[in-house]
């Protein structure tokens, strides 16, 4: 134990090594707590996929993030995210509730950051596998999104992990933060668990970034509603809520939708928490290019809303209320070659068949005549003088039925059919803390800051509400991160 240390951080994700690198950056001392094993560490953002969504216009700006050769400039059209554009997707998804100040920080500081991940040692590709196409010769990325971290969120932090180590940064492991040290009129330090004995910390100022209280299906079920403690868990198994309960503890104001969340279409029969060695792969994101199915055989959402990017963070929600909480994800082979990778892991919940007839009595809880019935209402219903593209919302839809399917509709008529089971993932909870914009401190709730406390990640509450565009989560850590980790190490060194 370091008694002289002048920030601790608390958790070891994607933000919190942010804001560890951030407040060493500035000359800090830093300690992080992590309440799991080294073995373990890492929060959600070891599970994340990796796609990152930042602010762009031009290849150039590409350039500062990753290596992009002339031949593949002029080869591809990596499109734009302009700031106005970036900052419409945040507005449209969370019914324009998102805190103006937070999302412009966001959007704005979003490629100095991608720029700043990379000098850390963090290592981009483009993202050909899952948000790209051949277009007449050339790759058309679409979704705003053209460039993921190499190895997915584990690469991540794994390349942040090697930063911090290199930056001398203090990490304590199998250490859980229980209460924050506080005078009434200042946070001084951290009262924790560590191996089973009780240790105080103390410091200049404490960051917070544990994340959300996904793990909890006591606080799921208390704030997110009845059912959600059913739902499986896409992460880390020490999103607890600690983080969030100490500081509420204290009078920090709480903030955002804290009945809301990311939650994801999921394996039915995957564990009860994320596994890293299969990472983000028990996700089911190609449902756009199929139809989905609940037990009554029946559709329930418009599966052709939008790209996934914009709509699967709130269909999970949509599974989960489902009789039996679940859904199957139905396509013909018209489609197959356009199913994502994790669509072909080795754990999947998959069931073929060269008939519907055949397909339907083996679609496990679901009534067959009314599976068939859908599917027969459905294929009548697509408009056929409109053609198919993946690559853009292409207008190909249906008429007359509900709910109806906006784009990419195909009849499902062509075998062989396959068909895989599906439940609710929860990611990501939205509730957080209400924080300072300029420097990440947290506000108490007459919004007077509380001196010597900071937070970032999932746990700055006021970014998402209702819906997530994809690719915002582990930007967004990253960016509050660095705020928070600055801020920390500059009131640290006032004291």
């Amino acid at each position: 134990m370091n008694p002289q240390t002048d920030v601790i951080v608390i958790g070891k994700g994607n933000a919190a090594l942010c804001a560890a690198l951030s407040a060493r950056e500035s000359g800090a001392r830093v300690t992080v707590l992590e309440a799991a094993s080294e073995d373990e560490s890492g929060g959600n953002s070891r599970f994340a996929g990796g796609v990152m969504r930042f602010a762009y216009g031009t290849v150039e700006d590409l350039r500062r993030v990753t290596d992009i050769s002339d031949e593949e400039a002029a080869n591809s059209d990596f499109g734009t995210n302009t700031r106005e554009e970036f900052l419409d997707v945040l507005f449209r998804l969370t019914s324009y509730r998102t805190d103006p100040d937070l999302s412009e920080i966001l959007v704005d500081q979003s490629l100095d950051t991608m720029a700043w991940l990379r000098k850390q040692g963090a290592r981009f590709i483009l993202n050909h596998g899952r948000q790209s196409g051949m277009v007449n010769g050339k790759r058309v990325y679409f979704g705003n999104m053209p460039i993921e971290v190499n190895g997915g969120g584990a690469g991540l932090v794994q390349y942040l992990d090697a930063a911090a180590k290199k930056a001398g940064v203090e990490v304590l492991y199998e250490t859980r933060a229980a209460s924050l040290i506080y005078d009434g009129e200042r946070v001084s330090g951290v009262r924790a668990q560590q191996k089973g004995k009780a240790v105080e910390l103390r410091a200049g100022a404490v960051v917070l970034a544990s994340g959300g209280f996904e793990a909890n299906p006591e606080m799921r079920a208390r704030y997110l509603g009845p059912g959600w403690e059913l739902a499986k868990v896409r992460g880390t198994r020490f999103n607890v809520g600690d983080g969030l309960r100490m500081a509420l503890d204290i009078g920090a104001a709480p903030y955002g939708n804290w009945s809301g969340c990311h939650a994801t279409g999921w394996d039915r029969y995957a564990p009860e928490f994320g596994d890293v060695n299969v990472g983000d792969q028990f996700q089911k994101h190609s449902y756009i290019f199929g139809l989905l199915i609940n037990a009554e055989g029946k559709r329930f959402v418009d599966e052709g809303a939008d790209f996934h990017s914009f709509t699967y963070a709130k269909y999970g929600g949509e599974v989960l209320k489902q009789p039996g909480q679940f859904a199957w994800q139905v396509f013909d082979a018209k489609v197959k070659n356009l199913l994502r990778s994790e669509y072909r892991i080795k754990f999947v919940t998959k069931e073929s068949a060269n008939t519907l007839e055949e397909l339907a009595a083996k679609l496990e809880g679901v009534d067959p005549e009314g599976f068939l019935k859908t599917v027969r209402e459905y294929n009548a219903a697509v408009k056929k003088d409109v053609k198919f593209d993946h690559t853009v919302k292409d207008g190909k839809c249906t008429v007359g039925i509900t709910p109806p399917k906006s784009n990419w509709a195909q009849p499902l008529d062509t075998p062989p059919f396959d068909a895989y089971a599906t439940t609710c993932g929860i990611t990501f909870t939205f509730g957080g803390l209400r924080v300072d914009k300029e420097s990440g401190q947290v506000l108490d709730l007459h919004l007077h800051p509380i001196p010597g406390l900071y937070c970032a990640g999932e746990m700055v509450g006021g970014l998402f509400y209702f819906n997530y565009p994809s690719g915002t989560g582990l930007v967004s850590g990253a960016v509050f991160g660095r705020l928070a980790g600055r801020g920390a190490a500059l009131a640290a060194r006032s004291q």
